[in-house]
């Protein structure tokens, strides 16, 4: 085959729909003053992840609704973090990557103190135990963040879009 797309893979989702991206966060005087505690909320991680680029598509996550604040849950006082995420198909073979994603983007941003959960909204995804159980081991974490065009590509999901 010869022209644009010879030997590249089509993609799985080629029409996905696009979803309204939520405003900014106004930010109070309270998170401004330095002397106040400022815990992290829901919507603090919710903004952290939604600008993550899919790896498909010139789309973000927020874009695809693959990622939503309502699937967001955070308890600062217990330092536990935990994220959902909905494949935009039920065969999505980058959930994975997505998942690698989000708990990178995480991990480079929150103190150590937290334990993160990231894992595919129930019942969305074909190979949702299988991708749960490989973003819950963190020895598999570690190994896939070695593979230096793996992690290549991850930075490219978290590089700001230009």
């Amino acid at each position: 085959m010869v022209g644009p797309g010879a030997g590249a893979a089509p993609l799985e989702n080629a029409n996905p729909l696009i979803y309204r991206r939520s405003g900014e966060r106004p930010v109070t005087a309270r998170e401004e003053d330095d002397e106040l505690p400022d815990p992290i909320d829901d919507r603090e991680i919710f903004d952290l992840i939604r600008s993550i680029n899919d790896p498909e598509h010139p789309l973000t996550l927020e874009e695809l609704n693959v990622v939503e604040q309502v699937r967001v849950k955070v308890n600062d006082a217990e330092s536990t973090v935990s994220v959902e995420f909905t494949p935009t198909i039920p065969h999505c073979s980058m959930a994975t990557l997505i998942g690698l994603s989000i708990k990178v983007k995480l991990l480079r941003s929150l103190p150590d103190r937290f334990k993160l959960d990231v894992h595919i909204t129930p019942g969305t995804h074909a190979s949702e135990h299988a991708v749960n159980k490989q973003l819950a081991d963190k020895e598999r974490v570690a190994a896939a963040l070695e593979n230096s065009h793996l992690l290549e590509v991850v930075n490219q999901c978290l590089s700001a879009r230009s």
